[in-house]
């Protein structure tokens, strides 16, 4: 009876030890698979390893890996596409759920996508839109029209003549002159992408088809406005500091995080919500700084391989494309990051802003 009793124990305890090892082996599976899918190490149907779920995005990406992008752009590329991937993949949950019923959130996502295509240079097109202004420019350039643009080549060499700004605020002030510089390119991006819709506009052949592209072709024209108006306010803020230069009581340094701020501010926004922004604005800015020190440091990085692959030294070759390889992985997932929580800030603001409007 003992040894019988001792021969169910054991047997009791073998069977739970089996459960516990299948539950362990389970649990591991599913967080290998879960990482697996999360990550953006993926394969694609070929067994290929794939960089996206979504096949244009991997189509963009493996063109940009053929293209000679600095390694900063080649980053910056590769922030956009993970923000775009995570905003159509929302989509198309949105989609099942039926809540685009007018394709408004689809054509908004059709525009960005063409936007980054023209951005960096993957619309087929020659880039001339920074250039496309009355300036004319004599053969030899002058050194210090460096934005493509008159006016704020003429309000750049003011304010580095004026002996207003330090070292350091020369280049705060710069980043901020570079920033407006993008933003003016990114508007005439865009307005070319509206005009492209304008003609598919014309040709539509139901009046039920003509309400909904109508009402998207209302919606790009109102982002434009918004755009110019966001553009002349940064202007005449650009202008301002030129002129006064910076104060003591300044709230950031970044242009991003300053263009947040100055939105907040006009947003109509209670003192404790702005107080609560600002604070979380504060630690952005420290993202901000860290992504553009990133930056720096894959640059030099990359001009650091180059030289050793100049020397021929495979040992010294590896150990440096390791170091680039790492860096230029941190760089993208930081920007990423970085990207994400702007789009969730700029989103914020303008939701609490219309909320007090509403009111």
């Amino acid at each position: 009876f003992f040894c019988r009793r001792l021969g169910n124990i054991i047997f009791k305890m073998k069977l739970q030890c089996l459960v516990v090892a299948l539950c362990f082996g389970a649990g591991v599976m599913a967080g290998k698979y879960s990482r697996e899918v999360n990550e953006h190490k993926l394969s694609g149907s070929d067994g290929q390893t794939v960089e996206f779920r979504i096949a244009k995005l991997n189509q963009v990406w493996e063109k940009a890996e053929r293209m000679q992008l600095s390694p900063v752009r080649h980053s910056e590329l590769h922030s956009d596409l993970k923000i775009q991937e995570k905003d159509e993949l929302q989509w198309k949950k949105m989609k099942v759920e039926g809540l685009d019923e007018n394709g408004e959130k689809e054509a908004q996502l059709r525009r960005n996508f063409n936007v980054i295509l023209a951005k960096y240079g993957m619309d087929g097109k020659r880039d001339t839109r920074p250039l496309e202004s009355n300036h004319l420019k004599d053969h030899d350039t002058k050194e210090g029209d460096i934005f493509d643009d008159p006016r704020l080549d003429k309000l750049w060499n003011k304010a580095k003549s004026s002996g207003k700004f330090s070292n350091e605020e020369l280049l705060s002030l710069k980043r901020e002159f570079q920033h407006h510089k993008d933003k003016i390119h990114e508007y005439n991006i865009l307005m070319d992408t509206v005009s492209r819709t304008e003609e598919i506009h014309k040709n539509v052949i139901s009046p039920l088809e003509g309400d909904a592209k109508e009402h998207v072709l209302h919606q790009k024209h109102t982002d434009l406005k918004q755009k110019m108006r966001d553009l002349n306010q940064g202007f005449e803020r650009l202008r301002k500091l030129s002129h006064e230069g910076f104060t003591e009581d300044s709230e950031f340094r970044e242009p991003r995080v300053i263009e947040l701020w100055e939105a907040a501010k006009r947003a109509n926004l209670s003192e404790d919500e702005l107080d609560s922004l600002k604070e979380e604005l504060r630690h952005f800015e420290t993202k901000v700084e860290k992504h553009s020190h990133y930056q720096e440091q894959l640059e030099l990085s990359h001009h650091k391989l180059r030289h050793v692959e100049a020397l021929g030294d495979k040992e010294h070759i590896k150990k440096n494309q390791e170091k680039y390889n790492t860096l230029a992985e941190k760089t993208r997932e930081m920007g990423y990051k970085m990207k994400k929580h702007m789009q969730d800030l700029s989103n914020k603001i303008s939701q609490q802003g219309l909320e007090h409007n509403e009111l």
